[in-house]
């Protein structure tokens, strides 16, 4: 059950992500799909409509700790290499070089605020870079998403099944502190999860 540890390495934001906007009941709609396609009835002023989308859209993502940019943590995400600069909502900053299992939100209002927003808590990955990166080598391919950044999309926001993510935190997790959980391991070498 979601709660956070040390109850629970899920936490309830992460879990509530996953089930609202990762679960497709029927191969392909979530919730979130189903209430964006049910705007009519439930009136949705443009704004919350907006932001639905855009966590609907969001995934979960391994970056690199990258260095600061003043107050916000830079990000740059495994295999695209692609970087953001992100407020940490759980106040964690980390240090460079550190690998972070996160869920990014762009900005709701681009003109207002240039950062994405790292909306769960970090997960911090005790693993080594080139070992995910082997890793996304071997789960892209064989899992037939695709070995392109669609492909990349499909398999962090879906996995080979329903459960993977949730499965690799809950066997995976190593200790936590308030603003961050460790994660030790890779989720396909199940001698590497502590809890497999």
């Amino acid at each position: 059950m979601p709660s956070g540890p040390p109850m629970s390495p899920l936490t309830a934001r992460f879990f509530t992500s996953w089930a609202f906007y990762h679960l497709r009941f029927d191969g392909k709609d979530t919730l979130a799909t189903c209430q964006i396609e049910a705007n009519d009835l439930i009136c949705m002023n443009p704004d919350q409509l907006d932001a639905l989308k855009k966590l609907a859209d969001a995934r979960m993502g391994i970056y690199e700790h990258v260095g600061m940019h003043g107050s916000h943590v830079r990000l740059r995400e495994l295999v695209t290499n692609a970087e953001f600069t992100c407020h940490s909502t759980s106040g964690y900053r980390g240090k460079s070089g550190e690998l972070w299992y996160v869920r990014l939100l762009p900005p709701l209002r681009p003109e207002l605020a240039h950062y994405h927003i790292a909306f769960t808590t970090p997960y911090i990955l005790m693993a080594k870079k080139d070992e995910w990166l082997q890793f996304f080598r071997r789960g892209i391919s064989q899992s037939g998403f695709g070995d392109d950044e669609k492909g990349l999309y499909r398999f962090l926001k879906y996995g080979p099944d329903p459960n993977y993510w949730n499965e690799f935190v809950f066997k995976g997790y190593h200790h936590h502190q308030n603003d961050a959980i460790f994660l030790a391991g890779i989720p396909d070498l199940k001698a590497t999860l502590p809890h497999a």
